[in-house]
C-alpha cells in the first residue's frame, strides 16, 4: 500500500511497487483466462473428436451394410444356385484393390519426401547465397 503524502504526491518507489504489484495481478489474470480458454478448447476438441468417431463408425457400418447387400443381389441375380461365398469374395477383391490404391496414394502424400519445404529450402539457399555476396562486396548496393 503505497503511502501518500500531505500535498498529495508519492514516492518513486511507492509508483514502481504499485506498478510490481499490479503487473503480477494481471500477470495472473492472464495465466487465468488461458486457463479457461485451453480447457474450452481442449472440451471442444474432445467433444469434436468423439462426434467425427461416432460419424466415421456409422459409416463403416453403413458400407459394410451396403456391401453385404451387394453381395447378396449378385448372388442372387447374377450367379448360378445361390453362391452367396463367390459374390463376397469378388467384393473382397474389388474393396481390396480400391483400399491398396488409397493406402498407396495416402503414402505417397505422407512420404519423407512430400513432407519437406522445397520452396523453402530453395529461397533459403538463395538467401544465404544473397548475404554471401553482400558480405564479399562489402555491403554495397549494385
Amino acid at each position: 500500500m503505497s503511502v501518500i503524502r500531505p500535498n498529495g504526491t508519492r514516492t518513486l518507489g511507492d509508483l514502481f511497487r504499485d506498478l510490481a504489484e499490479d503487473g503480477v495481478g494481471l500477470f495472473r489474470d492472464e495465466v487465468k483466462l488461458a486457463r479457461v480458454e485451453l480447457g474450452a478448447i481442449a472440451h471442444s476438441v474432445g467433444v469434436g473428436t468423439g462426434l467425427v468417431a461416432t460419424g466415421a463408425v456409422l459409416a463403416l457400418l453403413g458400407t459394410l451394410a451396403t456391401l453385404v447387400g451387394i453381395a447378396l443381389l449378385i448372388g442372387d441375380q447374377w450367379l448360378p444356385a445361390d453362391r452367396y461365398w463367390v459374390a463376397a469374395l469378388i467384393l473382397l477383391v474389388i474393396t481390396a484393390g480400391v483400399a491398396v490404391f488409397f493406402a498407396k496414394r495416402g503414402m505417397a502424400l505422407v512420404s519423407p519426401r512430400q513432407l519437406t519445404p522445397d520452396q523453402t529450402a530453395t529461397t533459403l539457399k538463395e538467401d544465404k547465397e544473397w548475404l554471401k555476396q553482400q558480405m564479399t562486396s562489402g555491403g554495397t548496393s549494385n
